[in-house]
């Protein structure tokens, strides 16, 4: 929808809903299988606890044991031992999400898909709570699987919104609820702010939103950037001037990570296991689509990550150039401590940018 479409449904009554999924992956799979339903599943891996990999999800009954998205199996393990594991499938999971976004665009609106559990739906209505359970029944009806849904005046407020409606709820959350409901909140609560930029807030005392909104917006750009100073501090107000695009999404890169059973100390052995995700990963990537910058991630035994990045000289395709990078990131690391899981990751020239340099016939995910 172009900006004076959205100037138009402004004045009619814009409205944001973020449709999230509940416990998505774990649900797919209670789904086939009802007699885990209750139980607490945990998906991660080929489903081996014993083995290394990390948990993709786990069901709510799971989550109560401290189970959580990211954490190692073998502590899922330790601390939920009843826990049923099951191998990630995701060709299952696409087909389950590609029914829940099929219904969401029988309704009228525009809906944005995020992900494989989420979406943005832009509507017209003088009742969105009402149209959210609408939706809400729609999709339980249509797949089996439950939704909580964000209602907002904005991308950013809807989005925040969906987390307090978990489970299977409807919550609004705008300008109006804005301060009440995010003010006191930490200000990793907010929607684009992770620890780190936390971190860095906290060393200028700002711990909350309310003390984010407040906030000298020449500190900020002095310790981010002129950029992304001020771009934090609206972060704050709940505002953004984001559309809801029906436009299919356009990945900004991929990648491709592998764990190792056993670690790897051999500083050898770890350069040409980065060389071969490096190739398996350009292998596969589109073919118009060309890289500027490449990264390699490392996670040292036990359990500590760092990452390093290069850009290339020029946006390429060519298996060389891009291997020469990941090279020279993988370089910068102190390859001091045995190794357990190794990435690389390549960003793609924005689409529509004019071509230049080379495009040799070029060369997927995590």
């Amino acid at each position: 929808m172009s900006a004076a479409g959205w100037r138009m449904l402004g004045r009619m009554g814009r409205w944001v809903l973020h449709v999230d999924m509940d416990e998505f992956i774990a649900a797919v799979e209670v789904l086939r299988r009802p007699e885990l339903r209750g139980r607490p599943v945990i998906v991660g891996g080929d489903g081996d606890p014993t083995k290394r990999g990390v948990v993709s999800t786990a069901s709510y009954e799971a989550r109560a044991f401290g189970v959580r998205s990211g954490m190692p199996l073998r502590t899922a393990l330790k601390r939920c031992p009843e826990g049923v594991f099951l191998a990630v499938d995701a060709e299952r999971y696409l087909e389950a999400s590609g029914r829940v976004m099929d219904i969401l665009r029988t309704f009228p609106g525009v809906v944005q898909v995020l992900g494989w559990d989420e979406a943005f739906m832009a509507i017209d209505t003088d009742d969105p709570e009402t149209f959210a359970r609408e939706v809400q029944a729609k999709v339980v009806e249509g797949t089996g699987l439950w939704c909580s849904i964000g209602v907002g005046d904005s991308k950013h407020r809807a989005k925040l919104a969906s987390a307090f409606a978990k489970p299977r709820g409807v919550f609004r959350l705008t300008h109006r609820e804005w301060p009440a409901v995010m003010g006191p909140r930490p200000v990793d609560a907010l929607w684009g702010i992770g620890r780190k930029t936390a971190d860095k807030l906290a060393g200028l005392g700002i711990r909350t939103v309310d003390e984010l909104a407040r906030a000298d917006p020449d500190a900020l750009a002095t310790l981010f950037g002129p950029r992304t100073g001020p771009w934090i501090g609206t972060l704050a107000t709940g505002d953004d001037d984001g559309e809801v695009s029906a436009e299919p999404y356009v990945p900004r890169g991929r990648s491709h990570e592998r764990t190792f059973q056993h670690d790897l100390t051999d500083v050898e052995q770890i350069r040409r296991e980065t060389d071969r995700i490096a190739r398996e990963l350009v292998d596969g990537l589109p073919r118009d689509r060309r890289v500027v910058r490449v990264a390699v991630k490392v996670r040292f035994a036990p359990f500590f990550t760092s990452g390093h990045q290069r850009k290339l000289p020029e946006p390429t395709s060519d298996l060389g150039q891009i291997l020469a990078g990941v090279e020279q990131a993988l370089a910068m690391f102190e390859l001091d401590r045995p190794v357990r899981l190794l990435g690389v990751r390549v960003e793609f020239e924005p689409a529509g940018s004019e071509a230049t340099g080379s495009q040799a016939a070029g060369s997927e995910a995590p």
